[in-house]
């Protein structure tokens, strides 16, 4: 057969994709060969392949292929995920772009429109991996929403609700207001947001008089004992102002500062000049007599109370406030400005800061924390909603953060996780102010119907106006944003249905732990283990038509219900079903008549994929098919570590809950496929490449192999185009050495040369140490080490070393034994080679020798693991060495290849391997010698000395310069390291490999050195 002068992949892998599928290699039954099963991770139904995918299911294909060639069953499940929220979203879209709303329209009619975007859209994704050379088992290809897949998530569902594991109640949910459904936790992501802290005041509400006694005075700061007292002589005093203490509180007032202060204030046993109760600053205006050493002792003394109690205080003179008024005020506003606002005792308002004020309409309390001194006035006390003017109580939590803000917390249990535990702990009921599309609904008063983002714009100017924001100032936090839509979500009080996790979780934290399931890399084991011990119970449902509708239906009669309340639910496989429990519930029913009502909610799109590994074969409908008794467990799943939550953990407690046993053996984590300045690949940045498109540059073995170069297992794969060009010019090195050895005349009455003798032991032996590697690394699921592995086998050692060596002369023929292992050679590469480049090893494959219609290098056997003589290989390197010693003197001196040397040895030397060097290096005569040619040029391998005598073709002028400067670098190098080895502390201290390693760089100098200097010496006479 002509062999193309160039590899065209497009020419390739159609033909023999569609020969690979006529013949029906990728399918399997069950039958006595051991199983080798592997579930795809089922791509969203209306997806397109990313660079994602591409690792994943190249990593899954080299997996299933090698399981194939090394005699077991493979089965690779393909499939796709119905992907409630990313579909029903499309649907909608398309529809609005219609004019059609999804409201307008029945649940039914709806789902017609869904599954039509479906079949239209649907299974694209899986027709673009066959491009990839995906050797699924089509014929096996499952939906999370066929028939069977259905049913076994309607069955999982009544049986766990059976079990009393599945419930339904009010929770605090993540609510995704683009997408109008309740998410899990695992579907929000954080993610850092520059916003402000809103500074706010809430008045406090009046305290009703207790048992007739007078009420507290408001601005009460004294001890109650002195109280009276004090007052009446707080009175004196300002009737006794002096004309500073007069001036400074008339500017006080003039500048507008006069309602924040207070005069001749009773604070504890003191009476203060003047005190701003808001920001605890007391103002001072002391008399010359303030000079005296008592008074100052005791004014200092003073200072340090008031301190101890919050206050800061500014003493000014009274010359200093006449003389210098305007100065004075200019520092009263400046401590204003920097003092921090909160309540205090005698202000008629607390602060509280939130980064959402448009969440002030749920607030059904205050907090603060009961060991907090600043905030204890404020104890029993209630305050005044702002706008909402709902008078809510302080309650005390330790819960509360004192270095957070101003130590005052607003309590919204309907829109706070924690807020939520707080209302749970004090019984306080949740306002739910937020419609499912995040617009404010009637509790939001004139906001309602605006979008929350709108209304936090329009509250901060509206309680500027009112006087009610202390201040707004820029600050850091974290936001948590659907993983779907990419809005922020809402902490949200709703009913849901919940599946309780804490019993489910015990045997897959087990099974991991003690490597029943083991994890590649093993470090996720930590992070799995900490997502496990700190389990919540799953919230299953979901506020979507698209998916599984959950099989809850509400009982609805004529009758009162026995016990009062309502009828409740029942739940059930089918309507037909769920009708005769009502009636066993309640035989009452059968008399009156009544009418189910379905569940509106359907489960979560994660709810039917836990079941994947049972349900691709029927396992949970027909627990003892045949299917699933041989294929299960499977033994590999690849996928991102991204959704080992989502989905890994929750596989194995089905695998446990429903087998009772693991779901698979090995997991193996890829990484995030990322661009060369390490960004995540992704369309919104426009740095991820078509995955076609580089397959049609590159061909799909060059866009696989340049996938796998970089990828170790769970880490990051710097992905560069440059490595998928790398991956065509291997392809295209194996096509041009395929080329090569068929072009080769062969005469069978030639007598094998012995060079070709010691080529092929050599190759035989360098091939099963390699074979024995890439076993090891496939054992370890290092899967890129592996492929790098076989390409250095097939570019460096058969093709730069092994043909060279083998190769005939120009225009001669070749021995046929020599052919023959050559081309035996080449089997074996491109079956060791075939996994990671399906489509080029095929087309060579068949061609390499005659086959027959219907067999495929897919289905032959996998080169089997050999012993390989580890003393030849080590002598083999020394012949590379003395080989390439020859050839580096050939380029230093312009010799070309075609002019024959001769070569020198002096020291111990194995002659077994002449004959190759001889070939190689193009020499007449190999020779052991006492003293070497004086026109000689030498290089050392080890410590054995070889030399080139190069007659007429040296300059010696030259070579003694170059010798001199090289001899200088050497002296220079061992000097450094004798003086290493010389060092006492560094051979106590150092790893006795690492001495051993320099004493081995300070013997080769020495040799090199002895080298040089006798061919100095030669060269000079």
């Amino acid at each position: 057969m002509e062999i193309a002068s160039k590899y065209n992949p497009a020419e390739v892998e159609d033909k023999w994709y569609k020969y690979w599928l006529e013949n029906r290699f990728f399918h399997s039954e069950p039958d006595s060969r051991e199983p080798y099963t592997i579930v795809i991770p089922p791509p969203n139904v209306t997806g397109v392949l990313h660079m994602g995918h591409m690792l994943n299911n190249t990593i899954q294909d080299i997996l299933v292929r090698r399981a194939r060639m090394m005699g077991k069953n493979a089965c690779w499940v393909p499939g796709t995920d119905h992907a409630s929220i990313a579909t029903e979203a499309k649907v909608v879209a398309k529809l609005a772009s219609e004019g059609v709303s999804k409201y307008d329209l029945t649940r039914d009619e709806f789902l017609k429109h869904a599954w039509d975007w479906t079949h239209k859209h649907g299974g694209i994704i899986l027709e673009q991996l066959k491009k990839l050379g995906a050797s699924c088992d089509w014929d096996r290809t499952c939906f999370t929403m066929d028939e069977k897949r259905s049913e076994s998530v309607i069955k999982v569902f009544v049986d766990l609700y059976n079990k009393g594991l599945i419930y339904r109640g009010i929770r605090m949910v993540n609510w995704d207001p683009a997408a109008k459904t309740a998410i899990s936790d695992e579907e929000v992501i954080h993610k850092e947001e520059h916003g402000k802290l809103y500074y706010i005041r809430y008045k406090l509400a009046p305290l009703p008089p207790e048992g007739g006694v007078a009420d507290a005075p408001k601005y009460q700061t004294a001890k109650w004992d002195n109280y009276n007292l004090l007052k009446e002589h707080a009175k004196d005093m300002r009737k006794f102002s002096t004309e500073a203490e007069s001036a400074l509180w008339e500017m006080l007032k003039k500048k507008q500062l006069g309602d924040k202060f207070r005069r001749q204030h009773v604070i504890e046993n003191f009476i203060v000049d003047f005190v701003c109760l808001d920001k605890k600053i007391i103002i001072e205006v002391d008399g010359k007599y303030h000079n005296e050493p008592e008074i100052e002792a005791a004014d200092k003394l003073r200072d340090e109370i008031l301190n101890d109690l919050g206050y800061s205080v500014l003493r000014f003179t009274n010359e200093e406030v006449i003389a210098h008024t305007e100065s004075v005020l200019s520092k009263i506003q400046d401590s204003l400005s920097s003092s921090p606002s909160g309540g205090v005792e005698g202000a008629d308002f607390v602060v509280i800061a939130t980064t959402r004020p448009e969440t002030i309409f749920g607030d059904i309390a205050v907090c603060i924390n009961p060991n907090d001194p600043k905030t204890a006035f404020a104890k029993g006390k209630k305050v005044i909603v702002p706008i909402a003017n709902r008078v809510v109580p302080i309650i005390e939590d330790e819960y509360v953060d004192m270095e957070f803000g101003t130590g005052f917390l607003k309590v919204t249990p309907a829109h706070d996780v924690n807020d939520y535990m707080l209302g749970e702990r004090y019984n306080l009921e949740g306002i739910d102010i937020f419609n499912d599309d995040g617009t404010l609904n009637s509790y939001g008063l004139q906001y309602e119907g605006m979008d929350r983002f709108d209304v936090r714009k329009k509250i901060e100017k509206d309680l500027q106006e009112l006087g009610l924001l202390e201040k707004a100032e820029a600050y850091t936090n974290s936001v948590g944003y659907s993983e779907r839509t990419h809005v922020p979500i809402e902490p949200k009080l709703s009913m849901q249905w919940f599946l309780k996790m804490e019993n489910l979780a015990k045997p897959a934290l087990d099974a991991v732990e003690n490597d029943t399931i083991k994890f590649y890399p093993a470090k996720f084991k930590n992070t799995y283990r900490h997502w496990m011990e700190n389990i919540k119970d799953w919230n299953i449902s979901r506020q979507l038509w698209w998916g599984h509708q959950i099989p809850a239906y509400y009982i609805q009669a004529p009758l009162s219900p026995p016990e009062g309340g309502s009828w409740g639910f029942v739940i059930a496989e089918t309507e037909e079903k769920a009708q005769k429990l009502a009636i066993e519930k309640y035989p009452s029913l059968k008399e009156s008549g009544f009418q189910l009502v379905q569940d509106e909610d359907c489960l979560d799109t994660w709810f039917s994929s836990w079941l994947w590994p049972i349900s691709v074969f029927d396992g949970i409908n027909k627990p003892d098919n045949e299917d699933i008794k041989y294929y299960y467990p499977t033994n590999d799943l690849v996928t991102g570590p991204d959704i080992i939550f989502f989905w890994v953990a929750r596989m194995i407690m089905s695998g446990y809950e429903y087998r009772n046993k693991a779901c698979f053996e090995n997991v193996y984590f890829t990484g995030i496929v990322r661009d060369k300045e390490g960004r995540k690949m992704s369309k919104q940045l426009g740095n991820s490449p078509d995955p076609l498109d580089l397959i049609s540059k590159y061909g799909a073995d060059g866009v696989r192999m340049g996938l796998l170069l970089t990828a170790p297992a769970g880490n990051d794969i710097p992905f560069d185009e440059a490595l998928c060009e790398q991956g065509r010019n291997f392809n295209n090195k194996i096509w041009n050495a395929f080329r090569l050895v068929k072009g080769w005349e062969v005469d069978k009455n030639i007598e094998q040369p012995e060079s070709a003798k010691i080529a092929i032991e050599w190759f035989k032996n360098i091939l099963a140490k390699t074979t024995a590697e890439l076993d090891d690394s496939f054992g370890k699921y290092r899967l890129s080490e592996a492929l790098m592995a076989v390409y250095k086998l097939f570019w460096d050692e058969f093709s730069s070393w092994y043909l060279e060596m083998v190769k005939p002369a120009y225009q001669q023929p070749i021995d046929a034994k020599t052919y023959e292992a050559t081309l035996g050679f080449f089997d074996s590469l491109l079956r060791l080679l075939h996994p990671f480049m399906p489509f080029i090893t095929e087309e060579l494959w068949q061609v390499l020798a005659e086959r027959k219609e219907g067999e495929s290098i897919m289905v032959s056997d996998m080169p089997k693991e050999a012993s390989f003589d580890n003393g030849l290989l080590e002598a083999f390197e020394k012949v590379k060495e003395t080989i390439a010693g020859v050839r580096t003197i050939r380029l230093q001196k312009n010799i070309p290849n075609k002019e024959e040397l001769s070569l020198e040895v002096i020291g111990e030397y194995n002659t077994a391997f002449d004959s190759v060097i001889s070939k190689m290096g193009n020499l007449t005569a190999i020779k052991t010698v006492s003293e070497k040619d004086v026109t000689a040029v030498s290089f050392l391998v080890g410590t054995t000395e070889f030399s080139v005598p190069l007659g007429n073709n040296i300059d010696i002028e030259a070579e003694l310069k170059k010798l001199n400067e090289e001899l200088v670098y050497l002296e220079g190098f061992l000097k450094s390291v004798a003086n290493k080895l010389g060092n006492e502390k560094f051979v106590a201290n150092a790893k006795p490999e690492i001495v051993e390693n320099e004493r081995k760089k300070q013997a080769d100098a020495e040799s090199k050195i002895k080298t040089i200097k006798e061919s100095i010496a030669n060269l000079s006479r």
